[in-house]
């Protein structure tokens, strides 16, 4: 059974994404927060497997929750799914910087959202389309990379580099395989070390990576 947090300032948001969550047999609310204060508070104590984080909400915001739950120890192992009204939401870049795992359209169709929640809590990254594309976008204008991050590309292989920069853009491990010609089990693996080398939560975190270490943006 995978628990879920939901976190919404609109109580019939909430209500509504808790009746969907529950619905499925292999998932369970196991809370429920109005603002970002009351998000971490639950996190810390319920430790929640994926949490469904509203970004804008009155007092703390929804970015600021997720750097101090996925930032504190006891949130080590949850996992945030961020859900926005609006694809080109100026927050997307500052929450997945904070630790956010994806990104959803809040209009997104119910049984995506239920699969979204089970491929967040699988530990995997997932990131809607067009949520990806504007993330993309706004790395490649705003992240300046730093001379002591570059120095991170020092602990992987030159293959790994091409399947980081693959990452950054957005490709799949099958999709990864294609380009490099090996199977998808190889390219997983690849993913696997670069989680464990660059100490990334998941695909999402890769990608800052390898904009802040200038990797995608020379590749």
């Amino acid at each position: 059974m995978i628990s879920v947090l939901v976190v919404d300032d609109q109580a019939l948001v909430r209500a509504g994404f808790q009746v969907l969550v529950d619905s499925a047999a292999d998932l369970e609310v196991v809370g429920s927060a109005a603002d970002g204060i009351d998000a971490v508070r639950l996190a810390l104590e319920l430790r929640p497997e994926v949490i469904l984080m509203d970004i804008r909400m009155p007092g703390m915001d929804g970015i600021e929750a997720t750097r101090q739950i996925t930032g504190s120890p006891e949130g080590d192992l949850t996992r945030v799914l961020i859900l926005t009204t609006f694809d080109l939401d100026e927050y997307v870049y500052d929450a997945i910087r904070a630790g956010a795992s994806g990104f959803l359209l809040k209009d997104t169709p119910p049984e995506d959202l239920l699969d979204a929640i089970r491929i967040i809590a699988a530990g995997n990254a997932l990131l809607a389309p067009s949520v990806t594309r504007t993330l993309i976008a706004e790395f490649a204008s705003r992240a300046a990379p730093l001379a002591k991050n570059g120095r991170v590309l020092e602990l992987i292989t030159p293959r790994e580099r091409e399947v980081l920069l693959l990452v950054a853009r957005g490709r799949s491990n099958a999709e990864i395989g294609e380009e490099l010609h090996m199977s998808v089990a190889t390219a997983k693996t690849h993913v696997g070390r670069l989680f464990a080398k660059l100490g990334a939560r998941d695909r999402a975190q890769l990608v800052v990576i390898a904009y802040e270490t200038g990797l995608a943006i020379s590749g």
